[in-house]
């Protein structure tokens, strides 16, 4: 792993951190969403940043509504801390609208971010809560599409991967296949996430990209599977965890290493809160263990 990604992650006294920026909507319960991401961020010793795109309203049960910030105020948002306190990697996660999503990607792309820029981008396409509450308009899912050809790295769940590409993974192999298929979207790299596939006994996503000669490369990232329905954030956690590592200068493969690391210690140490599902937990960070 990166020498960037060993040891205490914990930036020495009176010297600036590495800089994250999400893009993301609001979770009132705050397991998920801005809460989640800057929570891990924190936890990863990373400063971070946030525009936010929508506030929901919801709570350990489900979500029952959500408000979108207007288009112009996410795109001052970025544009605020990207032009005066700098960014080094960025997250997007819930963006709610096909016009906010098209906005943040002309204004990613116009500020050096994603592909072809300085600064990689990494997009979780949130299209649902965990409880299967939408959080994105019906009308959006094109203009996310077009956004991964901006992306370093795309995160989908197998849901998201039904929506955007029609396939629906039953095992492994289908992992593989669905790689292949966002892939072909236009993101530079594509992480699976498995975490759908209740039936496996374990947890191994599958990270797909291209290598400098144009080879296609496949990661497996094996993982347990924990017996806990306590798993609120942990698809922002995984992106926002990997995001700090690009941040600090990691490679992608590397970052997504230290991502799946990291969720599988916020997922085994998850706790209940409220009537329904609590969340993923970057608690066990509080300690001198690292990673």
């Amino acid at each position: 792993m990166s020498a960037v990604l060993t040891g205490s992650l914990r930036p020495a006294p009176g010297t600036s951190p590495a800089r994250a920026l999400t893009i993301a909507g609001s979770d009132s319960g705050g397991g998920a969403g801005i809460q989640a991401d800057l929570r891990t961020f924190h936890c990863c010793g990373v400063h971070g940043m946030s525009a936010l795109t929508a506030v929901t309203v919801q709570n350990s049960v489900g979500v029952t509504g959500f408000h979108e910030v207007p288009v112009d105020t996410v795109v001052g948002q970025v544009e605020a801390v990207v032009t005066d306190i700098g960014v080094d990697a960025v997250k997007t996660g819930m963006l709610a609208s096909a016009a906010i999503i098209r906005a943040v990607d002309e204004t990613c792309g116009r500020l050096g971010i994603g592909r072809g820029g300085r600064v990689p981008l990494v997009v979780d396409p949130v299209a649902a809560s965990m409880h299967g509450d939408s959080l994105l308009r019906e009308n959006a899912l094109d203009a996310l599409r077009d956004l991964f050809a901006l992306a370093t790295l795309v995160t989908p769940n197998l849901d998201e991967v039904r929506l955007l590409t029609g396939i629906v993974v039953r095992d492994r192999a289908g992992l593989v296949e669905a790689a292949k298929a966002v892939h072909a979207l236009g993101a530079e790299w594509v992480l699976i996430k498995a975490g759908h596939l209740v039936d496996d006994p374990d947890c191994v996503d599958v990270l797909h990209g291209v290598d400098a000669d144009g080879e296609p490369v496949f990661v497996e990232l094996p993982g347990p599977r924990f017996d806990t329905p306590h798993t609120h954030g942990g698809g922002d956690t995984l992106a926002s965890a990997i995001t700090s590592a690009l941040a600090r200068g990691a490679g992608v493969v590397d970052a997504v290493r230290f991502g799946k690391r990291y969720v599988v210690r916020a997922v085994g140490e998850s706790y209940p809160l409220g009537s329904g599902v609590g969340p993923v937990t970057g608690f066990w960070r509080l300690t001198d263990d690292p990673v």
